[in-house]
């Protein structure tokens, strides 16, 4: 019901617009009952609608960029600017604070890999149950590769890092 008023609808303002242009416009109704208008010609199921010229406007242009900005944004005069000495120091404690926690990762999935000891971790007392102790193996598992997901991404931060 709303596609058929939707299309009604269009068609009233479509009318007086193409009529006076002379363009022949179809409405193409499909086995579902959607209407679909067309100028291209008339194919099954369309019939030619009588109507009035159809009005278009273009859209409007953007500026031209200007070659004294080459496109770039331009900084607001009051932004804060930090001296390259001040960048220097802070991109160096970043590139120190990463390494630290690359080293204490590397370091976590050392250990984990030597507990997990190759898919064979020594049992536990509290683990007389398998389940409990394959609980253990699963999660081992995940952490080790969390861990290697970690170390990866921050080896992609410290090579993102200027030298």
């Amino acid at each position: 019901m709303k596609s058929r008023l939707t299309a009604l609808v269009a068609a009233m303002l479509i009318a007086p617009a193409a009529y006076a242009q002379g363009e022949a416009i179809y409405k193409c109704v499909d086995a579902e009952g959607r209407a679909t208008f067309t100028n291209v010609g008339p194919g099954r199921d369309c019939k030619r609608l009588d109507v009035g010229p159809i009005t278009t406007v273009p859209a409007p242009r953007l500026p031209a960029r200007t070659a004294s900005n080459g496109g770039e944004r331009v900084t607001p005069a009051s932004f804060p600017r930090v001296d390259a000495d001040t960048q220097r120091a802070r991109d160096a404690e970043r590139r120190r604070i990463l390494e630290d926690e690359l080293r204490a990762e590397e370091e976590r999935v050392a250990r984990l890999r030597a507990e997990f000891n190759n898919g064979e971790p020594e049992r536990r007392a509290d683990e007389r149950n398998y389940a409990r102790y394959q609980e253990r193996v699963q999660r081992l598992q995940e952490e080790i590769q969390r861990g290697e997901n970690n170390i990866a991404a921050l080896r992609r931060e410290l090579a993102l890092l200027r030298p």
